[in-house]
């Protein structure tokens, strides 16, 4: 294996079971996010219904993130990672049931509703162990040394997998109906708690097992808010999904603005990965540590451009271009900040980093959802979207302006340290 092997993860037979794993998982999840939200601004046709969805996975999610963060310390890896997957079936199952003619024939669409969003609920829960626990586990899998090109093809598989996920969904949609789409969702989490069991148990690397859960929360606080190159990542990575994430009211482009049906709208959903999983493969083998903290603030400010022109755009085809490079920038985005949460983290703090983290990028993606449906109410679809693109290109340049040695940012010597540590 050579130093700048662009397959070195890939080489470790647990990583590729893991790499199966997440990559079953986030394309079920994705294609049960753009069922569901078909399905709801079907019944609804208001797009304030689909910023509720986005609330009802953020708030649990957001309040359960530090709690989730200390028991995954706390806890053996591969075994929660069960767990958490067992859970989420239920939920795959619920919305595949909820689907069913009988229900529909004999429940009001408000009951409905608000089952889906239950559900919805429930799974925000979830979604506060899956980050920590994925992260975590992905540190024990592969030596230190290959964090960087681990970080790159874990975020490129979860890429590809919301790629063929969401653009499945929308033919899906339109081929089986929403019912059998869900159903095909719940098959992909069962395949993937059956393979799962073949990782190993993993050593539990926290000293401090037993530790007073509020202090272990302070404790994981204090080294996230100290580091400034984590804490700067967040920011960016926050500002930028809650205002520039346009997913949210892809659906209303599709059926009102673009006028492109289901077919249409999988297309515009699925548009942005494609551009993040190709810039991710074109990263694993051109590294993007040296200037880290420059690369991170240019790919955002791009990102927001690519939203303003998405937000002004009446073209079918102009909309799906500018999606592609919003994706060709979070792609540089997402590898720079893995990479950073990975180099910058101890071993027995990665549960409760990773769940900062998810309270920073991962729940403003469901909060940015219901801000994008409250804007839109306000001030119109387009609007609201051009309004989120032009918070973050706001956000960079306050960013680079406020934190001079975030722009300085350079990861290639943690990298050498931890090959000389492997």
């Amino acid at each position: 294996m050579t130093k700048n092997d662009p397959y070195a993860a890939l080489r470790i037979k647990e990583f590729n079971i893991f790499l199966l794993v997440r990559f079953a998982l986030i394309f079920g999840w994705s294609m049960q996010f753009v069922v569901i939200e078909w399905q709801v601004y079907t019944i609804t046709k208001d797009p304030l219904a689909l910023g509720i969805i986005g609330a009802c996975e953020f708030i649990p999610a957001f309040l359960m993130a530090p709690f989730a963060g200390h028991i995954v310390d706390q806890r053996e890896k591969r075994n929660l990672f069960i767990q958490t997957i067992a859970a989420f079936s239920l939920i795959s199952f619920g919305l595949f049931w909820l689907t069913t003619k009988t229900i529909e024939d004999s429940w009001s669409t408000d009951t409905v509703l608000y089952s889906i969003y239950f559900l919805v609920f429930f799974g925000g829960l979830l979604r506060a162990f899956f980050s920590p626990t994925i992260f975590s586990l992905v540190a024990l899998i592969v030596p230190k040394k290959l964090y960087p090109n681990a970080a790159t093809w874990s975020s490129s598989t979860w890429q590809i997998s919301r790629v063929l996920g969401v653009a499945f969904a929308g033919f899906s949609i339109s081929w089986i109906g929403v019912h059998w789409s869900l159903c095909i969702v719940f098959g992909l989490v069962v395949f993937s708690l059956l393979v799962v069991f073949r990782i190993k148990k993993k050593p539990i690397l926290n000293h401090k097992i037993g530790e007073p859960i509020l202090q272990s929360l302070r404790e994981g606080a204090r080294f996230v808010f100290k580091t400034k190159a984590i804490l700067g990542a967040l920011t960016l990575d926050m500002i930028s999904v809650l205002f520039g994430g346009a997913v949210a009211l892809l659906a209303v482009f599709a059926e009102d603005i673009l006028k492109v049906g289901p077919r249409g709208f999988g297309i515009l959903v699925a548009a942005p990965s494609v551009g993040a999983f190709l810039t991710m493969l074109i990263t694993a083998y051109i590294p993007i540590s040296k200037n880290a903290g420059m690369k991170l603030l240019i790919a955002i400010f791009g990102f927001g451009i690519c939203i303003i022109v998405f937000g002004l755009s009446t073209s079918f085809w102009l909309s799906v271009l500018a999606l592609f490079f919003s994706g060709v920038t979070d792609g540089v985005s997402m590898v720079i900040r893995q990479t950073i949460l990975q180099l910058k983290t101890p071993d027995d703090m990665r549960g409760r980093v990773a769940s900062v983290n998810s309270m920073f990028v991962g729940s403003s993606n469901e909060l940015g959802a219901f801000e994008s449906g409250i804007t839109a109410k306000l001030m119109g679809t387009a609007r609201a979207v051009v309004f989120g693109g032009t918070m973050t290109l706001i956000t960079v340049v306050t960013t680079g302006i406020v934190l001079p040695s975030f722009r300085k940012l350079d990861l290639t010597k943690d990298i050498e340290e931890h090959e000389k540590e492997d």
